[in-house]
């Protein structure tokens, strides 16, 4: 199954920028475009596995829970 690399502006509007293989290769692009993008913008860059491009657009577009680190 490919990764798929989508670019996230706020609010949530998916714009697919390319589709890899490989793992690395996904990470590159993502950790490329997050390093050149202020973080002013709201924009976000994010890489995903699915088997087609639809899947992968529907995953995104669920909102993520917060991350809980630890205990309360």
């Amino acid at each position: 199954m490919p990764y798929f690399v989508y670019k996230i502006s706020p609010p949530r509007q998916l714009e697919h920028l390319d589709t890899k293989e490989r793992y690395q290769d996904a990470r590159e692009i993502v950790r490329n475009r997050r390093l050149n993008e202020p973080r002013e913008t709201g924009i976000e860059y994010r890489l995903i596995f699915a088997k087609q491009q639809g899947e992968a657009e529907k995953l995104l577009s669920i909102p993520r829970d917060e991350r809980v680190i630890g205990e309360d």
